[in-house]
């Protein structure tokens, strides 16, 4: 049931974008959402879709693996489509069937790819990047505000514990939804507050297991005098490469179009 949720799911491939430096993946997936947010036209879109799928296709990571992420957001994607048909106003607008203008639909339409290309780049992230490598990278990346006495370590340390812990729990709820159906329950039919209503015997023994795993890792930790304070070094020593370099170098040539469309292209939205 959950089997196709990929937040917190690492692909495992021997590829370009698996091997460059969390570090500048983490930069770049930055200035794609910005850059997504500021496209005005569809051929800045064309240019989004196009760095997606060539990203994909240097990571080896199934396409269909990477778009199964879309599922989750489908019911949001429909819902902000709608909501913006019947509340989005424009002076200069002309009503094409009932009430719905073109001005709707058009940036209905711009805020629906803006959330599943958001999606896509995120997962692509998140399936070519290990949970430790993420969490290594965030910590250098967040390192300067040290001098502050913000609790970097900290943040990075729960960060890599709860990406660790989202695939455990799905498949712990795959364990307990299967469970359930064996002895006769029913979660596919009735009304949305039956549905939620049936979904109660699945919350509580999945939140016993949490606070159960929470405190078995606690005490693991507690065991082997785990200390926040210490000063710690790293196995693996991040460092930046020609994969890194490359890497860099093509996105910035993709955002740079999409910034050159955004001003010679017109605006549609």
């Amino acid at each position: 049931m959950l089997a196709d949720v990929t937040f917190g799911q690492y692909y495992e491939a021997n590829s370009f974008v698996h091997k460059m430096d969390a570090r500048v993946k983490l930069i770049l997936l930055v200035l794609y959402i910005v850059l997504i947010f500021v496209v005005k036209n569809f051929y800045g879109f064309l240019v989004v879709l196009a760095f997606l799928f060539i990203a994909t296709l240097f990571s080896k990571v199934p396409i269909l693996e990477l778009l199964k992420s879309i599922k989750g957001v489908v019911f949001i994607v429909i819902l902000t489509f709608v909501l913006n048909i019947f509340f989005y106003r424009a002076d200069d607008a002309k009503v094409i069937f009932w009430f719905i203008t073109d001005k709707a639909l058009i940036f209905s339409c711009f805020m629906a790819l803006r959330i599943i290309t958001l999606v896509l780049g995120s997962m692509l992230l998140n399936l070519t990047t290990t949970p430790v490598a993420l969490t290594d990278g965030i910590e250098s990346l967040l390192k300067p505000l040290k001098y502050i006495k913000f609790p970097v370590h900290e943040l990075a340390l729960v960060m890599s514990i709860a990406l660790r812990f989202i695939p455990i729990l799905m498949s712990e709820a795959d364990r307990i939804i299967m469970a359930q159906k064996a002895r006769g329950a029913d979660f596919e039919s009735g009304n949305i507050f039956k549905r939620a209503k049936a979904m109660i015997p699945i919350l509580i023994p999945l939140l016993i297991s949490a606070f159960r795993r929470a405190e078995e890792l606690g005490d693991a930790m507690d065991s082997r005098c785990y200390s926040s304070s210490a000063v710690r070094t790293k196995y693996r020593v991040m460092r930046l490469g020609w994969r890194d370099l490359l890497g860099a170098l093509f996105a910035c040539v993709c955002f740079a179009g999409i910034i050159i469309l955004n001003i010679y292209g017109g605006v549609v939205s």
